[in-house]
C-alpha cells in the first residue's frame, strides 16, 4: 500500500467504525429500550422509586453488555461470554415478547380495559410467558439431542448401498459452558444407532483445540463401520480451523479438507465428500478455502456424491457439480423462535430435505448443540440419521 492509499484509508476505517458505532447503540437501544418502555414506562404507573430503580438496572447492564460480551467472545473468558450469552438470550425474548405484548395491549384498549390495568395485565403478560419460554428453552438446548429419521431416495445409488446409514451431527459449539457430559450423551446416542457413515458438519467448538478439548473427547469413541468425516465450519475459522482439522484426525475421523474418499458395500460405491465453510477463504488461514473441484478430484463421474459443506447456502456449488445429496447445518433451525426469520434472509433453507435440481437434494440439519445464548426455543436440536435409499 502506498503512503496516498494508506493515508485515504484512515477516513474510510474512521467512518466504517463510526458506523458500526451507530449500528450497535441502535441495536442495543432496540434491544434494551424496546422492554424498559412495555414493562416500565408505558402505562403502568409504577412508583416513582420503582420506576428510577428499574431503569438505573436497565442502563447499567445494557452499559456492561457489550463489555462482557467483547471480553467473552473477544478473549476468550468463559465467565464473561456466559453471563453476556444468557444475558442475550434472556434480551431477546423480553424484546420479541414486549413488542407482542403491545399489540395484546391493543387489543385490550379496544375492548375498553384503561390504563394502569392494561399495561400492567400486558406487563405480567409478558414477563409470565417470557419466563416459561426461558426455562423451556434452557431444558431444550442442554438436553442430548432427539434422533430425526429420515429416508433419502438417491436414484444413483447401487442396490449394494441400499439402507445405507448415515448419521449426521452438527454445530456441536463446544463454548463457555462446560458440557463434556452432554457430549458422552450423544456420543451414546450416535453408537447407538449402527451408523455406517457418521458426518459432522462443522462448528465443532468456539474456543482453540486445548480449551476445548475434554468436550471434543467423546468423539474419539464414535463408531462407523465405514467412515467417520469431518468438514470445517465458519466458527472454526474464529477458533483455530487447522487445530482443529489436525485434532479431528488424531481422534480418527477423516477431515475432508476439499478432498474425498470412497466407501463400498455389496458391490457398490459412494464417494463421499467435503469442502471447506464458505468463509474459510476471508479467513487468512493458508491453504483453507472452498474447493469442490479439489474435494472431486479423481472421483469416478459414475458414482454418486454425498457432499458435506457447512452451510446450505453452499449448495449453489453442489447443483454445479453435480452432486446427489449435500448435508449441512449452521441455521439451527432459527434456535430462538422469531430468529428464524432472519436466518431465512442469509441462507435459502432453514431445515429439513429439499431439492434444488433435478440430480440434487439438500439436507440441513438444526444443529446438535447451540451458539451463544444457551436456549432453544421452537427449534429443538437433533442428531439425524438418514436413511439411503436407491430408486
Amino acid at each position: 500500500m502506498s503512503v496516498d492509499e494508506a493515508v485515504e484509508a484512515k477516513p474510510r476505517r474512521r467512518r466504517a467504525g463510526a458506523r458500526f458505532g451507530v449500528i450497535l447503540v441502535a441495536v442495543l437501544a432496540l434491544l434494551f429500550g424496546v422492554p424498559w418502555a412495555t414493562l416500565v414506562w408505558s402505562g403502568n404507573a409504577w412508583p416513582t422509586p420503582v420506576v428510577v430503580t428499574a431503569t438505573v438496572l436497565v442502563v447499567l447492564v445494557a452499559a456492561a453488555f457489550p463489555v462482557l460480551m467483547f471480553r467473552g467472545h473477544g478473549r476468550r473468558d468463559d465467565t464473561a461470554a456466559r453471563i453476556a450469552d444468557t444475558t442475550l438470550g434472556v434480551l431477546w425474548v423480553l424484546f420479541v415478547w414486549s413488542l407482542l405484548g403491545q399489540l395484546f395491549g391493543l387489543v385490550l384498549a379496544l375492548a375498553g380495559v384503561a390504563d394502569p390495568v392494561r399495561s400492567r395485565v400486558v406487563t405480567g403478560t409478558v414477563l409470565a410467558v417470557s419466563l416459561i419460554l426461558l426455562v423451556y428453552g434452557y431444558a431444550e438446548a442442554m438436553r442430548v439431542s432427539r434422533v430425526r429419521r429420515v429416508n433419502v431416495t438417491i436414484p444413483r445409488l447401487g442396490r449394494g448401498l441400499d439402507g445405507l446409514r448415515v448419521v449426521l451431527i452438527t454445530d456441536t459449539h463446544y463454548g463457555p459452558i462446560d458440557r463434556a457430559r452432554w457430549s458422552r450423551g450423544v456420543t451414546e446416542v450416535i453408537n447407538s444407532l449402527d451408523a455406517d457413515i457418521v458426518a459432522h458438519t462443522g462448528d465443532i467448538a468456539d474456543g482453540e483445540v486445548d480449551q476445548r478439548r475434554e468436550m471434543a473427547a467423546p468423539l474419539g469413541d464414535v463408531r462407523a463401520s465405514l467412515a467417520r468425516v469431518y468438514v470445517t465450519g465458519n466458527h472454526e475459522y474464529m477458533s483455530g480451523a487447522q487445530g482443529w482439522v489436525e485434532h479431528m484426525s488424531e481422534l480418527g475421523w477423516e477431515a475432508l479438507h476439499n478432498r474425498h474418499l470412497v466407501v463400498s458395500r455389496g458391490g457398490d460405491s459412494l464417494v463421499v465428500a467435503g469442502v471447506d465453510d464458505r468463509t474459510a477463504a476471508g479467513s487468512g488461514v493458508p491453504g483453507h478455502h472452498m474447493d469442490h473441484e479439489a474435494a472431486l478430484a479423481g472421483a469416478d463421474p459414475q458414482l454418486p456424491v454425498l457432499l458435506l459443506a457447512h452451510q446450505p447456502q453452499q449448495i449453489s456449488g453442489a447443483v454445479a457439480h453435480g452432486i446427489d445429496l449435500q448435508l449441512s447445518g449452521h441455521t439451527h433451525g432459527g434456535q430462538m423462535w422469531p430468529f428464524h426469520y432472519l436466518v431465512r434472509i442469509d441462507q435459502p433453507v432453514l431445515q429439513g430435505l429439499s431439492r434444488h435440481s433435478e440430480r440434487t437434494q439438500l439436507y440441513t440439519s438444526r444443529g446438535t448443540g447451540f451458539w451463544g445464548p444457551p436456549f432453544r426455543i421452537f427449534a429443538p436440536s437433533e442428531i439425524t440419521l438418514l436413511t439411503l435409499r436407491a430408486a
